[in-house]
């Protein structure tokens, strides 16, 4: 049903941990599920085949030897086993809840996004996939930090195969593409399902050490501005805000937001801050504030 994609950094220290539980949490969300690695970095052809996963990696990169997003989409595109493609970030646990929302999400459209907001967790060890609740123990970990990032956080991108037929020279590790692909899905007509009320995307926290100015350079260096003035003016950059729907536990919602955000983008920017806060407030109540026990079991799976 589902064709994983992802890009990992070198498999070393802690990122390589919670790569490896990232990448052994996607070949469960179902047994079918078909996982791609790109890239030639250290350790990624051998955890390919220690867990028996497709590893492709020719990526074009550019003088700096950051990966261009549009070669992974574009093979990604060419090689996947299904019509349903995810490019996830390579931090990202995922569980079964994923996968029931991807399948009433793929029965109500043919051409779609879906999105959905990401819970930063602390996770310093190998997760223990022998263990048959490890799901619930990873979503009831996330709850309870309960540390949800807001709509500017994207960290999964499940679509229907032929949605990004050009995608510009935007690099991976840098900022912008994330919500570039948000705006292109809804430049093309596609509908945009924000996940986040049924979906618990765990994202296990880590450093930026990979970039010699740390997270500033993620956002500032020379190749984050590249990808700003690729992506258009800031006006125009999407996020899980603008989905056209959500998908909530009793159904299909349509998401009224979508319609007020571009006017408030191109009347007063500076208010956009003030804008998602509000929006913030009105979100289901699991994402602002702490959750009671009773809920946390619901949400995790767990009978009351």
């Amino acid at each position: 049903m589902i064709t994983f994609f992802s890009t990992p950094k070198p498999f070393r220290g802690h990122i390589g941990v919670i790569q490896r539980n990232a990448i052994q949490s996607w070949m469960r969300v179902r047994a079918d599920a078909e996982v791609i690695l790109f890239g030639d970095d250290k350790g990624a052809a051998e955890v390919a085949r220690e867990f028996g996963i497709r590893h492709v990696p020719q990526v074009e990169r550019n003088e700096f030897g950051t990966k261009y997003l549009a070669s992974i989409f574009d093979q990604a595109n060419d090689l996947a086993r299904y019509e349903l493609l995810c490019y996830v970030n390579c931090d990202i646990v995922l569980t079964e809840d994923f996968a029931a929302a991807l399948e009433r999400v793929a029965a109500w459209s043919r051409m779609f996004l879906m999105v959905g907001r990401r819970w930063d967790t602390d996770i310093t060890a190998p997760l223990d996939f022998a263990q048959r609740d490890w799901s619930a123990r990873a979503r009831t970990q996330a709850l309870t930090s309960n540390r949800p990032r807001s709509s500017e956080w994207i960290d999964y991108f499940a679509f229907s195969r032929g949605l990004y037929p050009e995608i510009p020279p935007l690099v991976i590790g840098r900022v912008a593409w994330d919500r570039w692909l948000v705006r292109a899905a809804r430049s093309a007509g596609a509908p945009v399902v924000d996940a986040s009320d049924v979906v618990v995307a765990v994202h296990q926290n880590h450093d930026y050490g990979y970039h010699p100015a740390g997270v500033q350079g993620v956002w500032n260096d020379e190749q984050a501005q590249r990808n700003f003035a690729l992506a258009g003016p800031a006006r125009n950059l999407h996020t899980i805000d603008d989905a056209t729907h959500r998908l909530t536990a009793e159904g299909m919602r349509w998401n009224p937001r979508h319609l007020l955000l571009p006017a408030m983008r191109a009347a007063r920017p500076w208010l956009l801050p003030l804008w998602h806060g509000l929006l913030n407030l009105t979100r289901p109540l699991r994402h602002r504030v702490g959750l009671r026990q009773d809920k946390l079991e619901r949400l995790a799976g767990r009978p009351r």
